[in-house]
């Protein structure tokens, strides 16, 4: 059963149209993931569907609510965690969750044994009469995941909920998600830029320019490249790219210092590689197609230059707050 159903969806601001006509749905349950490069349009859909920005035109349901005509049902269906930090830290754990109770209108009767619940779920119990100012970037992603849940939502929006977390603490997070979704059969829509955390989805949207260029499984999207990928470093990309298109007439991508080629054989097109161009290649590596190759065939783009301006972005943020305190 579908919980979000989005039909032609479309958002102009003035000329510039930043989501083309898009359309999909998410089941009840399923781990949905956005990707795309910055200014796709994920953030527009995912504000759109939460209420936060009007659409020009088309049509969206989440829980059976038109986003357009029952704005409040819809809020009262979802959990939403910002990209950017959105916790009092003047406050304790425990104070914050009470404070969101209130604005969602959880009965008093109800609120404290929730807030022992979701406090329980991500493991800060014993943290909970603690300031936030005094967590670390993971607990209090943590913190902020359990207030979504407080009010018992329908679907749980992540916007990039874990960008600037180090690995370790990024696993940690979605192993708290994943059981949280196993254990409320809620939904989660979330966008990210890190490839690991897309395999965790059920199915993946990538979104270039306002439009939704795949949309499957990450195992299915993977296999529909077909073949091996072939990564090359050379003494001049430009010029062995051509020549490579030239001799083999296959596709050729600049991704960097490297060239990116799919192939149907690696371990048979590798070594007449190396004899055609010998003198010209620096080095060779063969792969199975990854989601960082999906990425790049569907947009052009590398995810992982992406990440970094994402990262330099947040850095920049995190510094412009600690300046204005």
């Amino acid at each position: 059963m579908s919980i979000i159903i989005v039909d032609h969806l479309v958002k102009r601001y003035g000329d510039f149209e930043a989501v083309k006509g898009i359309s999909f749905q998410v089941d009840k349950g399923e781990v949905f993931g956005f990707l795309g490069p910055n200014g796709a349009g994920k953030s527009t859909t995912i504000k759109i569907l939460c209420t936060l920005l009007t659409m020009t035109s088309g049509k969206a349901l989440l829980n059976g609510y038109d986003v357009n005509r029952e704005p409040l049902k819809v809020r009262q269906s979802i959990g939403l965690v910002f990209q950017d930090y959105s916790l009092d830290d003047r406050l304790t754990a425990e104070e914050n969750l009470y404070f969101h109770g209130m604005l969602y209108n959880v009965p008093r009767a109800l609120l404290k044994e929730r807030m022992e619940q979701v406090l329980a779920m991500v493991e800060l119990t014993e943290r909970r009469k603690d300031l936030v100012r005094n967590f670390s970037g993971g607990m209090k992603r943590r913190l902020e995941i359990a207030r979504g849940l407080l009010h018992h939502p329908q679907v749980l929006f992540l916007d990039e909920p874990t960008i600037g977390l180090d690995p370790q603490t990024r696993s940690a997070i979605w192993e708290h998600v994943l059981r949280l979704r196993d254990e409320l059969g809620i939904t989660v829509f979330m966008t990210t830029h890190y490839m690991e955390e897309a395999e965790h989805c059920d199915r993946i949207a990538i979104i270039d320019h306002g439009e939704i260029v795949a949309l499957d499984a990450p195992k299915a999207l993977k296999e529909d490249i077909g073949g091996d990928m072939v990564t090359v470093t050379t003494t001049n990309n430009k010029q062995l790219a051509e020549e490579i298109r030239q001799r083999y007439g296959i596709p050729v991508v600049e991704d960097g210092t490297v060239l990116r080629m799919e192939v149907e054989d690696g371990a048979s097109f590798v070594p007449r590689l190396a004899v055609d161009f010998a003198g010209m290649i620096t080095s060779v590596s063969v792969h199975e197609p990854t989601l960082d190759d999906v990425f790049l065939k569907t947009t052009g783009r590398a995810i992982r230059d992406e990440l970094l301006d994402e990262k330099e972005r947040f850095r920049q943020r995190r510094l412009g707050r600690r300046r204005g305190r």
